[in-house]
């Protein structure tokens, strides 16, 4: 089956060296220089990953992606020539699978293409994950009720549900919901779990799995 990423990139030279790099690798490439064009494309094609550049014409990255999040999981990889890690963070927690800063090799963004492609696939077959009530099948469910989590969220909680009782620490845990070229600030995880409780327990107030181990990290731990 054909790999279809889009690349949304407003600078034509940069589109075109991404799209052969990319169906080089036997991909096929889309290229939308502009948000609501991109939009279109997703919506007519099957495609698999996007590639998104924070700067486009129309639009500002970030806010396509709030957009695309509001009705698809599909993986996003951000280009960005930003490098202040706070974009970079804001871009991660709206939801961004990873993200490369410009200037930028192509062969360094297939190879994060195909790593992302593969953790992504990887996590659908691990979905079926049971835990006491948690139960995980790309979404995941609390005492039987469907849990509105985001991409990072999940992640994180999925990690914590395959290997119930272990403690991870932020930077194991930063490493399994992102790729190699993750945030380096630790407090991006207590950010996320501090999400994770209050969703758990908007579902059963009295319910606490998610458990802090000062000085160590974090662990899901039964309940009787």
């Amino acid at each position: 089956m054909t790999t279809h990423i889009l690349i949304v990139e407003d600078e034509s030279e940069i589109a075109d060296t991404l799209q052969y790099a990319l169906e080089s690798e036997g991909m096929t490439a889309h290229w939308a220089s502009q948000g609501e064009r991109a939009l279109q494309l997703l919506a007519s094609n099957h495609i698999s990953l996007i590639i998104l550049d924070v700067g486009l014409p129309d639009c500002n990255g970030f806010e396509l992606l709030k957009t695309i999040r509001q009705s698809s999981e599909l993986p996003v990889l951000m280009l960005t020539a930003r490098s202040d890690e706070v974009d970079r963070i804001v871009g991660l927690e709206i939801g961004a699978d990873d993200y490369v800063t410009k200037p930028f090799s192509p062969r360094e963004v297939v190879a994060r293409v195909k790593a992302i492609l593969k953790r992504t696939a990887n996590v659908a077959q691990k979905s079926g994950s049971r835990f006491k009530h948690l139960v995980a099948e790309m979404r995941i469910r609390f005492d039987d009720q469907p849990l509105e989590l985001t991409r990072s969220e999940y992640r994180l909680l999925q990690t914590l549900l395959n290997r119930p009782g272990q403690i991870f620490s932020r930077r194991q845990l930063i490493e399994a919901v992102w790729s190699s070229h993750h945030p380096s600030d630790d407090r991006v995880i207590d950010t996320h779990v501090k999400s994770l409780r209050a969703k758990l327990k908007k579902v059963d107030p009295d319910s606490s799995p998610l458990v802090t181990h000062r000085g160590f990290g974090y662990s899901l731990e039964r309940e009787e």
